[in-house]
């Protein structure tokens, strides 16, 4: 029960389902109210498999690929960075039907890299590690599961939190999403350049 409320809870505030409120509705907006339950689900199962992939093979796919966890989080930041600017600035199109049948927001950036993003990843497999027993296996599955929940049901709600707000509303929490994924941005590609740096001194 420890093991599981310890990788419930960090995997919960890394995840952040409660923030991802804001980000869904503004990466969703124009998009019909069905459109949005489909994206909810379809982000959160993203989420959970990318989560689940890294768990049972993460550390030989980054052995194989010779990537370390440093190469992992600036890539992660990065992403993060583009997406910030695009809730900051509010420079975002209203996808053409064609567009959307190319692209899905539930995969790219919802799924990964804002859900199942570095932070996750690396803290599961860290967890991976302290796996001794299947008890402790069961748990950790357990709790990337009760997490990949609370994030569906953050976003299969946020139409309900939408008409609380208002579209002012809305639009202020985006803005303020966005500073929030840069500022997480920016982290991720520090710590990345001080691992690198801490590899080559």
């Amino acid at each position: 029960m420890t093991f599981f409320l310890q990788a419930f809870v960090t995997l919960f505030v890394i995840i952040d389902p409660p923030g991802i409120v804001p980000v869904f509705l503004g990466l969703t907006r124009g998009r019909s109210a069905r459109a949005r339950r489909k994206l909810a689900w379809q982000a959160a199962v993203v989420a959970f498999s990318v989560i689940i992939g890294f768990a049972l093979f993460g550390r030989a796919i980054l052995n194989y690929t010779q990537v370390g966890l440093p190469a992992l989080e600036g890539a992660g930041g990065l992403l993060l960075l583009l997406v910030s600017l695009q809730l900051l600035t509010g420079q975002t199109e209203e996808p053409t039907s064609a567009e959307r049948a190319k692209a899905n927001v539930a995969f790219v950036p919802l799924g990964t890299p804002l859900l199942a993003g570095p932070g996750a990843i690396v803290a599961t497999m860290l967890y991976v590690q302290r796996v001794h027993s299947v008890l402790n296996g069961v748990a950790l599955a357990l709790a990337i599961c009760a997490v990949a929940v609370a994030a569906w049901l953050s976003m299969r709600f946020a139409e309900v939190i939408h008409r609380v707000l208002t579209d002012n509303g809305v639009e202020l929490l985006t803005r303020i999403a966005g500073l929030l994924l840069s500022a997480i941005a920016i982290q991720l590609v520090a710590q990345s350049a001080m691992a690198f740096a801490a590899q080559a001194g």
